[in-house]
């Protein structure tokens, strides 16, 4: 049984989900009775929540229009406290998927007074999060300006760096931001080119929203596109290997960021992966632990055996080369 207060939250988020429920979908979708939902829908009208309702059995519960949550109130420090969590939260990925944390946090900064607001905007500067693997952080602000622009669903114009370091201006129509667990990626649709692209996070200089609302019509499933983008970026080199395993477990070895996939019968799996050079991609495979065979290229099929031939002459002689 969870408590009254976690219920009455629950149920704020469902009447924001849609425009009305009914009393007995607020009921199954709660795992409570009708009666329950009638007594916390009073209790969130006590407490100032706009909640109209239709009278008759099919008549249902909505958030009145243009009705606001009521303040949050937190201190200076509760606000620190839930910002910083939230945040940290959104960049780990320590919930298992941060598109929930940093939601939270864009609607946190917009129910806060602003004084506390602007506070936390200033703090942001002074916070430094340890890099992964080497790779270059963006800044907390830029990150909520992103997903406030997909919020909003308008047109921006995106200042932005490509892999050659060169500034474009780019019109696009923002839709979501994808982590992979080592970068952000800011999926929009670029206007000029008429077509879906993927930007890396941390070389978004400045979004600037145009005013006028995009209606997107069959969009791309954004972590999907994301993963063949950095599958088949340019790489001086690509390996493709044979695996004795199901799509399904090739995939959970090697995953579709690092690598495509095609099934070879029910049983193997064909998977393209690219690297910087020959002996990059042996450390890779080799690292993967598993049986394999290199159909091409032969540079690094010969790479593999001779990283594989040290390996074994250091274990046999007893002493590392």
């Amino acid at each position: 049984m969870i408590s009254t207060s976690a219920r009455l939250l629950r149920l704020v988020s469902l009447l924001s989900a849609r425009p009305s429920w009914t009393c007995g979908e607020l009921a199954d979708q709660m795992a409570v009775t009708e009666r329950t939902v009638r007594r916390d829908i009073a209790r969130l009208r006590e407490l100032g929540y706009g909640v109209e309702s239709d009278p008759g059995p099919w008549g249902g519960y909505r958030l009145r229009a243009g009705a606001r949550v009521p303040p949050l109130i937190l201190d200076d420090e509760e606000a620190l406290a839930v910002a910083v969590g939230l945040r940290e939260a959104a960049l780990s990925g320590v919930l298992g998927g941060d598109q929930a944390a940093l939601s939270a946090l864009l609607k946190l900064r917009q129910v806060l007074p602003r004084r506390i607001a602007d506070r936390l905007g200033e703090m942001d500067a002074a916070f430094v999060h340890t890099t992964r693997l080497d790779q270059p952080q963006i800044a907390p602000g830029m990150l909520l300006e992103l997903a406030g622009a997909c919020r909003r669903a308008e047109r921006c114009r995106l200042s932005y760096r490509d892999r050659e370091g060169k500034a474009t201006a780019r019109d696009v129509d923002p839709y979501r931001l994808v982590h992979t667990g080592r970068r952000w990626y800011f999926v929009a649709r670029d206007v000029r080119r008429n077509e879906w692209r993927t930007f890396r996070a941390d070389r978004v200089g400045q979004i600037q929203p145009a005013g006028r609302p995009v209606e997107f019509i069959d969009p791309p499933d954004p972590a999907l596109l994301v993963s063949r983008s950095i599958a088949t970026g340019t790489y001086p080199l690509y390996v493709t290997i044979r695996l004795p395993l199901p799509l399904e477990q090739a995939l959970r070895l090697i995953p579709p960021t690092v690598g495509t996939h095609r099934p070879e019968g029910p049983d193997a799996t064909i998977v393209n992966i690219g690297g910087p050079n020959a002996d990059g991609l042996a450390k890779y495979l080799l690292s993967l632990a598993t049986p394999l065979r290199v159909l091409s290229p032969d540079n690094v099929r010969e790479a593999l055996l001779c990283r594989t031939r040290e390996l074994f002459e250091d274990n046999v002689n007893g002493q590392p080369r």
